[in-house]
């Protein structure tokens, strides 16, 4: 009977003599390690991209705002009111109070109209409310619900906002989640039959070292063990090289990045591989190495019997 101490050192020569095997072949070990950080990269580089997209445009989150136009000779004291009752509902971030003078003010200053407005004795422009829905409640039927709310007030004109745009951008979110969701799958598939074809060749290889291990009473389990971790250890090569892509590519392009964000005025900074995402990417390599090692040991050792 063995004890746990036991059970450790077994694997622990299982991973050493793995990691020795590698280390005697190393082109082909680079060439596998290349086609499985590749294959891990890309996801990873796309997700990259679905992040910075978010973030440098916050979401388009100015694209759902509503704009409530008050009728023409609503008192501002009764706009700022109404104000506060909007700041009080669920599903509203924040409120902005437009008055009718200042709006005038901003568009003498910009339209290039100012001689002309000078000859106005009255404003003709509404108080204006600018609605910035919460992250929870822009969808598309919590937007129509705040346009209906604000609608139904007897001081509102016109409740203005583009529903188009909210469904065009929620479209391009899911075909990017979906776009992700299927490069994920199909590059996992990838590294399931990269790692597993070379587990094969590696056990036909060593067909005669296998048959003398089960004729002095080794199990499939104990034959099987080093394979196992020839296999995590390719995965786990494979997506450290992968973060070393994805770092590469995002220090060459975040000068860039940079630069045509200040060219816009912002201040936007590319984002970088987080955390948690590389963390998510190393033990998803592991095992994805380790389940294809698996499949291909469990397939192939059962054949390999020896011979009396």
């Amino acid at each position: 009977m063995t004890g746990p101490g036991t059970w450790i050192a077994r694997h622990a020569q299982a991973a050493l003599g793995a990691s020795g095997r590698l280390a005697r072949a190393p082109l082909s070990t680079l060439f596998t390690i290349g086609v499985i950080g590749l294959a891990l990269a890309m996801p990873l580089g796309l997700k990259l991209f679905v992040d910075n997209a978010r973030a440098a445009t916050g979401d388009f989150a100015n694209a759902v705002d509503l704009s409530v136009y008050f009728k023409v000779g609503t008192p501002i004291e009764k706009v700022r009111q109404l104000a506060e009752r909007a700041r009080s509902r669920a599903g509203v971030a924040s409120v902005t109070v437009i008055p009718a003078d200042a709006a005038l003010a901003e568009f003498r200053r910009y339209s290039g109209f100012g001689a002309a407005l000078d000859a106005i004795t009255d404003n003709p422009l509404p108080h204006v409310l600018g609605i910035r829905p919460r992250a929870g409640a822009d969808s598309t039927a919590g937007l129509a619900k705040l346009k209906d709310y604000f609608a139904s007030w007897p001081e509102v004109e016109l409740v203005q906002m583009d529903i188009e745009w909210v469904h065009r951008f929620n479209a391009i979110l899911e075909v990017l989640r979906r776009t992700l969701l299927v490069a994920v799958l199909v590059l996992a598939f990838g590294v399931l039959a990269v790692v597993g074809n070379t587990i094969r060749l590696e056990i036909l290889n060593r067909r005669a070292e296998i048959e003398v291990t089960k004729l002095v009473g080794g199990s499939n389990a104990f034959v099987r063990r080093p394979f196992l971790y020839t296999g995590a250890l390719y995965g786990l090569l494979g997506a450290l090289l992968a973060l070393a892509i994805v770092s590469a590519a995002t220090t060459l392009l975040a000068p860039a990045v940079a630069d045509l964000a200040r060219a816009y005025g912002s201040g936007f900074q590319m984002l970088g591989t987080g955390g948690d995402d590389a963390l998510r990417l190393l033990g998803g390599g592991t095992a994805l190495g380790w389940i294809g090692a698996w499949a291909a040991a469990a397939r192939h050792l059962r054949s390999i019997e020896p011979q009396a």
